[in-house]
């Protein structure tokens, strides 16, 4: 990896770390520059500024960082386990992606980084549909929205969620459990 590359990694850590925390508006590209031990305006020459250096962070976990998760879309209960359990380990994603939504609005719908994933999602979910004989039941793109809202139902960034003090969520092993249940309650 070259000098360059290896300060870029640091920048896009740093602020991955920055924009978790406290979304684009809140995000001081000072602080960034800092924790990354380089030079702000470096910041400025590979992503030209601060919301460049958001979608480049947001692309990053989002985009291409669900990929991570394998999509089954002939097995979504075990599909929406994996997400929780990979929001589990990088609490981030979802931290982003609700910023990404509070601060972006709605001008966005479907976020550029990661609508070809979703694309391929939809098309697969109908190629199981149409295989079970146009099995009726929820729209490709109903369904994924119901699970991945069940998937990040114990996110801290999901406000209806319950608090870490109940007996369910206090406990990972039972939250996945009742996450992969409600998806195969729902089919």
């Amino acid at each position: 990896m070259s000098r360059a590359e290896a300060t870029k990694a640091r920048i896009l850590h740093a602020a991955t770390e920055e924009f978790a925390a406290y979304g684009i508006a809140g995000a001081r590209v000072d602080r960034i520059a800092k924790a990354a031990s380089a030079n702000k305006n470096l910041i400025y020459v590979y992503f030209c500024n601060k919301d460049g250096l958001f979608d480049a962070v947001f692309d990053a976990h989002l985009g291409r960082g669900l990929d991570l998760v394998p999509f089954t879309p002939d097995d979504l209960p075990d599909y929406a386990g994996r997400l929780f359990d990979h929001y589990q380990k990088h609490p981030e994603v979802l931290r982003l992606a609700t910023w990404h939504r509070l601060e972006r609005g709605t001008a966005v719908e479907h976020p550029a980084a990661a609508e070809p994933a979703r694309m391929d999602k939809l098309a697969s979910l109908e190629a199981v549909r149409k295989d079970r004989g146009g099995t009726p039941g929820f729209a490709p793109a109903t369904l994924l929205t119901l699970v991945l809202a069940i998937a990040s139902a114990w996110s801290p960034t999901n406000a209806a969620s319950m608090p870490a003090t109940s007996v369910l969520a206090s406990d990972p092993a039972d939250c996945r459990n009742a996450i992969v249940e409600a998806v195969r309650r729902l089919l």
